[in-house]
């Protein structure tokens, strides 16, 4: 019985059920992120040797792709982008939508590359290529094993509280690695486009307005945390580098 329901048994009926219900709580998992890393991402923008072995279909997908990957929207906005959405102002190209999911509007710069992305499918009425949700998913799964992000990875669940590795507690699962590719779907390009801001250094409130994220959004604190630990590793390879510079005494 929900609690909403014994409080109405409390304060309608009179009926006295007590406040144990007041103690329950619904144990919230977090599961991990899975974004690209910067580098990653501009292989797909920028690598045209990898591009030119993709067949025609595949080329829509990485370029559905990595829009997504750079406007931050959920996979529903982008899916409904329509040719009215971009607005052109002194030559700059900006993308101007409304969420389906939280009515928030979004105005958004677009770079050199997504205008280019933009360009190639000019002559149809959506914006983007058109693509069945399930489908998309299968297709940015092939799209990133072509690409080679095929490290692996490790999966958690909590069980009873604890924490525990899926390929451990899952025998299907144990005979086959999971890879990066394999976990990829369409929400990794919303967080490859948050996680990306944030570890390149734009301002944690633009990212936000871009996004959608309310102030104090806990989902949005994660980005946050993993942007930071991608900073430390490059802080890190800096102070490495650093080391190694000698002065030349003569």
């Amino acid at each position: 019985m929900k609690p909403k329901s014994l409080n109405y048994l409390n304060k309608e009926l009179a009926l006295g059920v007590g406040d144990f219900h007041k103690l329950f709580y619904v144990r919230k998992e977090e599961i991990a992120i899975f974004p690209l890393m910067p580098e990653e991402l501009n292989f797909l923008i920028n690598n045209k040797e990898f591009e030119s072995t993709l067949a025609k279909r595949m080329r829509e997908v990485k370029d559905f792709f990595v829009f997504g990957c750079t406007v931050a929207l959920r996979v529903s906005d982008l899916l409904n982008l329509k040719r009215s959405s971009v607005r052109v102002t002194n030559n700059q190209y900006y993308l101007a939508v409304c969420s389906i999911k939280t009515s928030t509007d979004s105005l958004i710069k677009l770079p050199p590359y997504a205008v280019d992305i933009v360009s190639k499918y000019s002559k149809q009425k959506n914006l983007l290529p058109h693509f069945n949700k399930s489908n998309l998913n299968k297709y940015i799964k092939q799209l990133l094993e072509l690409a080679g992000f095929t490290h692996s990875v490790q999966l958690t669940r909590e069980k009873r509280g604890q924490l525990m590795d899926l390929k451990k507690s899952n025998r299907v699962v144990l005979a086959k690695q999971i890879r990066f590719c394999d976990v990829a779907s369409t929400h990794t390009m919303r967080r490859t486009a948050i996680t990306t801001m944030l570890s390149l250094g734009v301002p944690e409130q633009v990212v936000r307005k871009i996004s959608g994220h309310a102030p104090g959004s806990k989902e949005f604190y994660r980005y946050v945390l993993w942007a930071q630990t991608y900073q430390d590793q490059e802080t890190e390879k800096m102070f490495a580098r650093l080391q190694e510079i000698k002065l030349d005494v003569a």
